[in-house]
């Protein structure tokens, strides 16, 4: 049993595929997926399976490089104000 809770993890599939964030919990269910919740920085809390997350730093500090938007989902909104600028 290894002590994962507030590593780093990025998602690797699924529709949060691409973010990373602080994993809070997991919850085990026999005979189906276990679940994963994770938080961003931006404070966004978001769930999915256990096999679509992969462990990249201890704490909350990456032991990789991230990505430009450092893992954050934005909205719709959002990525529109950006590309606007």
């Amino acid at each position: 049993e290894c002590d994962w809770s507030s590593d780093v993890c990025m998602v690797t599939g699924g529709r949060n595929t691409g973010r990373v964030g602080i994993l809070q919990h997991r919850e085990k269910h026999k005979g189906s997926f276990d679940i994963c919740h994770l938080k961003d920085s931006a404070g966004n809390e978001f769930a999915t399976r256990l096999s679509n997350v992969f462990v990249i730093g201890r704490g909350n500090k990456p032991m990789i490089s991230l990505p430009k938007g450092k893992g954050i989902k934005l909205s719709i909104l959002e990525e529109a104000a950006n590309r606007a600028q």
